[in-house]
């Protein structure tokens, strides 16, 4: 059993440990790797410069795979420029025009992903999957909630999660059929426990690698809080092989949600993890502004540590205990904490760059 798979799993459901490998570049997922992290740029990608900074950002910040629009001509070709200065496997996000599936794949990229409904007809769909053939890169199928098709709404009564996963389970056999099974299936709906349903029931008929996501999730708060409950039902199940957390803002900040996701459900070590009080009455000093300045001075400090951040000298120490180290703050003055152990007092000002200086000596 997986780490971070609920005990007495659903009978017949197939687990992360279960499904199809898959190459994506130098990234494998499915048959017990682990979950990958993706993100998608929102540069336009023919301005190659703009989409390679942002990409090096987001590989700084922990992204595995990223996926690019592919909306012209234009964009397909600069693929192979971008992939030439980044680091991780590239996706090529396409809708409608099939010709840009095939120039996105000649160009360089390390998977496509396509709606076939969308792509036309069965001869331009197979005119993709032998380029794909061809150069033995892997499709992803996609089926969003808000595009299924008019027969399967009509069938349901609405739109439905067994919808959503016989669309994506009729798109996935037709290309069997056609020769290939290099496949990564996703099923998106912003409809939360919709998408868990669905993700519940295409794990019982899907061999293949699921990508995981809430689509439209929304801003920073609701897109956060959304796909924290989406991803966390369905990945705790043992389902889902890689994921992106959609969020409407920096991108930078799918991968931080993602991370902290994963390592939530044990699914990850590695990484700091920063944990703070609420603060309340007590509070003798900016706690949340302290917080903050923690996670951000944190971020690209290699240890697998979790850092407490207290908001007085009272109950700081009891609550640090199960932290590695912490601080507190009180009037003017603050604790450095070692597993509930005070070690230190020093000047409240002095109170991060102590805690930095101990996490850069962590093993000195």
């Amino acid at each position: 059993m997986a780490k971070g798979q609920m005990k007495g799993k659903k009978e017949n459901v197939m687990t992360r440990n279960e499904t199809k490998q898959i190459r994506i570049g130098d990234v494998w997922i499915g048959g017990g790797n682990k979950v990958a992290i993706q993100s998608m740029t929102n540069t336009k990608t023919e301005d190659v410069k703009s989409t390679v900074d942002q990409i090096h950002r987001l590989e700084k910040a922990g992204c595995e795979i990223i996926r690019c629009a592919v909306p012209t001509m234009e964009a397909a070709q600069a693929l192979k420029e971008i992939k030439r200065q980044i680091h991780i496997p590239l996706v090529a996000d396409i809708h409608f025009d099939y010709r840009l599936a095939i120039a996105a794949i000649e160009n360089g990229a390390d998977k496509i992903r396509i709606n076939p409904g969308n792509i036309g007809s069965k001869d331009r769909v197979q005119a993709v999957i032998d380029k794909a053939k061809e150069f033995q890169i892997p499709i992803r199928v996609g089926v969003n909630s808000g595009s299924l098709e008019k027969p399967l709404v009509e069938k349901y009564g609405g739109v439905t999660a067994e919808g959503i996963v016989e669309s994506a389970m009729d798109k996935v056999h037709m290309i069997e059929e056609m020769g290939y099974d290099n496949l990564v299936v996703s099923i998106k709906s912003s409809d939360v426990l919709m998408c868990v349903k669905a993700h519940e029931e295409i794990a019982k008929v899907c061999p293949y690698p699921l990508h995981v996501g809430i689509t439209e999730s929304g801003t920073l708060l609701s897109g956060n809080i959304k796909s924290a409950v989406g991803l966390g039902i369905i990945l705790n199940q043992g389902i889902g092989d890689t994921i992106r957390v959609s969020l409407t803002g920096d991108p930078a900040e799918e991968i931080k949600s993602a991370k902290l996701i994963l390592r939530t459900l044990g699914l990850r070590k590695g990484g700091i993890e920063v944990v703070s009080c609420p603060t309340c009455g007590r509070t003798k000093i900016d706690l949340i502004g302290l917080a903050n300045q923690v996670e951000n001075m944190v971020a690209d400090i290699p240890l697998d540590l979790k850092v407490a951040v207290m908001g007085c000298v009272v109950n700081g120490p009891g609550e640090a205990r199960e932290a590695d180290i912490g601080i507190a703050g009180g009037i003017g003055e603050g604790l450095l904490i070692k597993k509930g152990q005070v070690v230190k007092k020093v000047k409240e000002e002095e109170l991060l760059d102590t805690l930095r200086w101990e996490l850069m000596h962590w093993n000195d």
